[in-house]
C-alpha cells in the first residue's frame, strides 16, 4: 500500500477519532457556556424588571404636580421634592463646568503631549484607581479640603458642586483618553504632512473625531454623579430643606439624600409612596441623561460619515 502499512492507517483513524471527539466535546462546551450566559442574562432582567415594577408600582399614585412642585413635608399627602429637584437641577451643569474643562485638558496632556515615561505610567495607573475609589473617599476629601483648608460654608452648593467634581474628574479622565486614543494616527500624520500645527491638529482633526466618547463618557459619569449621597452627607448638605437653592453659596439639598431621609420615616406613606415616587424622578432624569449621551453620540457620527 504504498510504504503505508495497516498499523499506519489505524493510527491516522485513531487521530481522525480523536479529533472528532475533542471537536464534538468543545461544541458541548460552547453550548454549555451560552446556556449559563442567557441564563445569567435572564436572571439579571429579570431581578431588574421586578424592581422597577415594584416601584413604580409603589409610586403612581403619588406622581403629579402637586408632587413636584411642593416642600417636603411631615405630612405624606402634602409632600413634594421642589427643592430637592432644583437643587439636584443646580448641581449636575456645576460639576459639569468644574470636571469636563479638566478631565478633557488632562487627557490631551496625557495622550498627545506627555511623553511615555515611568512617570506618565504611574500617574495613569492612579488616576485609574481614583476611579474606582468609594465616593465616600471624596467626601472626606471635600469636607477637608474646601470647607476645612478653604474655609467655604460647609452645605453649600459650591462645595458639593467641587466635591462631586472631585469624583467624577477620573473618570472624565480615563474615558477622554480612550476616546483620543481610538482616533487612527493615519490621520494625525496627514494633517501634519499638511503642515499643521500640533495644537491646530488637536482641535480640528483629533477632538472632534473624539468628542462622541469623550461626552458619552462624562454624561454616564454625570449621571452616576447623580445619584451619590455620601459625599454630599459629608460635606454637611442638608437630608432635608424647604426652599430651592438661590445661588451658588445657597444651602441644598439633592433628591438622593430626600430619598435617604424619607425611607427612614416610621409613616408606611413614606417608605412604600412618597419615597418611590422620588425614584421614579431620578430615574427619569438619569433615562434622560442616557438618551441626550446617546443622541450626542449618534449626531456626531452621522456627521463624520
Amino acid at each position: 500500500m504504498n510504504g503505508i502499512s495497516r498499523g499506519d492507517i489505524n493510527c491516522i483513524q485513531k487521530n481522525i477519532y480523536n479529533r472528532y471527539s475533542n471537536i464534538r466535546i468543545e461544541k458541548i462546551k460552547g453550548k454549555i457556556f451560552i446556556f449559563l450566559c442567557i441564563v445569567a442574562t435572564l436572571l439579571g432582567v429579570i431581578s431588574l424588571v421586578t424592581l422597577l415594577v415594584y416601584v413604580f408600582w409603589d409610586a403612581t399614585a403619588w406622581l403629579n404636580l402637586e408632587f413636584l412642585t411642593n416642600p417636603p413635608s411631615r405630612f405624606p399627602e402634602r409632600a413634594g421634592i421642589y427643592p430637592m429637584l432644583v437643587g439636584s437641577i443646580f448641581l449636575i451643569p456645576m460639576v459639569a463646568l468644574y470636571s469636563i474643562p479638566l478631565g478633557v485638558g488632562a487627557a490631551i496632556y496625557l495622550e498627545e503631549y506627555a511623553r511615555d515615561s515611568l512617570i506618565k505610567r504611574i500617574i495613569e495607573i492612579n488616576i485609574a484607581n481614583l476611579a474606582g475609589v468609594p465616593s465616600i473617599v471624596y467626601g472626606l476629601l471635600g469636607l477637608g479640603f474646601f470647607v476645612a483648608a478653604l474655609g467655604m460654608i460647609h452645605g453649600t452648593l459650591i462645595v458639593g458642586s467641587l466635591t462631586l467634581a472631585l469624583r467624577v474628574l477620573p473618570i472624565v479622565i480615563v474615558s477622554s483618553q480612550e476616546a483620543i486614543a481610538s482616533v487612527p494616527i493615519s490621520h494625525r500624520f496627514a494633517s501634519f504632512a499638511l503642515g499643521v500645527r500640533k495644537w491646530h491638529m488637536i482641535r480640528t482633526v483629533v477632538l472632534p473625531e473624539a468628542i462622541p466618547g469623550i461626552m458619552t463618557g462624562t454624561i454616564l459619569a454625570l449621571a452616576s454623579a447623580m445619584g451619590e449621597t455620601a459625599p454630599l452627607i459629608m460635606i454637611g448638605a442638608a437630608t432635608t430643606i424647604f426652599t430651592a437653592p438661590r445661588g451658588i453659596l445657597s444651602s441644598f439639598s439633592a433628591l438622593p439624600l430626600q430619598i435617604f431621609a424619607w425611607s427612614d420615616f416610621p409613616h408606611r406613606e413614606f417608605q412604600h409612596g412618597v419615597a418611590p415616587a422620588t425614584i421614579v424622578v431620578l430615574l427619569l432624569i438619569l433615562l434622560a441623561m442616557n438618551g441626550l449621551a446617546i443622541f450626542i453620540r449618534l449626531k456626531f457620527s452621522r456627521k463624520e460619515h
